[in-house]
């Protein structure tokens, strides 16, 4: 059943909308995810008789307890006021509306969680999990290990071309939040993966489906057996698969991946600035829970490091 909204609401919705999308270049998962918020917010405006596009601050702190009795979580919440503030940044930006209210909510305190990783053992029998002896295998593990190789979000995975990958550098570009680009080396087993996919899975897969690409245009590098590109979703459908193969559990998911690369990388011995720069963190801050997962290199670098710290044994 459609959601009642008033239609003034509506018309700067689409506008915003129109606006993250082609000009913030925000991915389509965060899109759709601020579409909802907003649409079940105008959907509460609407029942409580509030003004959608400047409501006041009772107002505002009913429509957080109505969240809070309808058990959404303190993460959720949070998701629901960061889409609302950032509509009520354009509605000023846009002269719609200047809803001063928005900005004085206070978000819920989220407890701080840290993320899954993927033990070794676990990443081992992952990345063996694709039967590569077809094309869709062979693709399978050029995603796998594209994934643990630049801790790529499944977005940015999902919208590579071909045209991003380069051999000659072992680079891959990747696009992310607010299409920022960022270049990302390869090591060599991710690079011959990924050249064993476009030389025998890729072809195999566009053949079977019947299609050809047009001379000069770009060609998304990771195709369906329909000869479609990949979205996030057939992406995660995969990982979720293989996942279940190598006898991985279930709550692990493709971010995880991500995060795992992230982990591994300041285990190793990266700089905190430089893991920043390659998972395209825009704050050092967003990277720093990673820390919390090395504390042994950490305790390394101090003694090794500090002048008073005792000699490591």
């Amino acid at each position: 059943m459609a959601l009642e909204v008033d239609e003034s609401f509506l018309d700067a919705l689409d506008g915003f909308i129109a606006y993250i999308a082609g000009v913030e270049g925000l991915s389509p998962e965060t899109v759709r995810a601020y579409g909802s918020h907003l649409e079940a917010y105008g959907a509460w405006a609407h029942r409580a008789g509030v003004h959608a596009l400047d409501p006041e601050m009772p107002e505002l702190r009913h429509y957080l307890a109505d969240l809070r009795n309808a058990g959404y979580a303190p993460r959720t919440i949070s998701a629901h006021l960061s889409a609302l503030r950032t509509f009520a940044r354009w509605l000023k930006l846009e002269g719609i509306s200047d809803p001063k209210a928005v900005f004085s909510l206070v978000t819920p305190k989220i407890p701080r969680n840290l993320p899954k990783t993927v033990t070794a053992s676990q990443m081992e029998a992952l990345l063996d999990a694709p039967d590569t002896a077809t094309p869709e295998g062979v693709r399978d593990a050029a995603i796998l290990e594209l994934f643990y190789a630049t801790g790529a979000r499944i977005s940015e995975l999902s919208r590579l071309d071909i045209e991003d990958l380069h051999v000659g550098n072992k680079t891959v570009r990747l696009f992310g939040k607010g299409s920022k680009e960022r270049i990302v080396p390869l090591y060599r087993r991710a690079l011959e993966k990924v050249l064993r996919y476009l030389e025998t899975g890729r072809p195999v897969l566009l053949a079977a489906a019947g299609r050809t690409e047009t001379l000069g245009a770009r060609r998304p590098l990771f195709i369906s057996a329909r000869g479609n590109r990949m979205d996030a979703n057939a992406i995660r459908y995969r990982f979720k698969t293989l996942a279940r193969k190598a006898g991985i559990p279930h709550d692990i998911s493709p971010h995880a991946m991500r995060h795992t690369f992230a982990t591994d990388l300041l285990a190793g011995g990266a700089d905190l600035r430089s893991v920043q720069e390659l998972l395209g963190h825009a704050s050092l801050s967003t990277t720093q829970i990673y820390t919390h997962l090395t504390p042994d290199r950490l305790k390394s670098a101090v003694a090794q490091a500090h002048p008073r710290a005792d000699s490591p044994k």
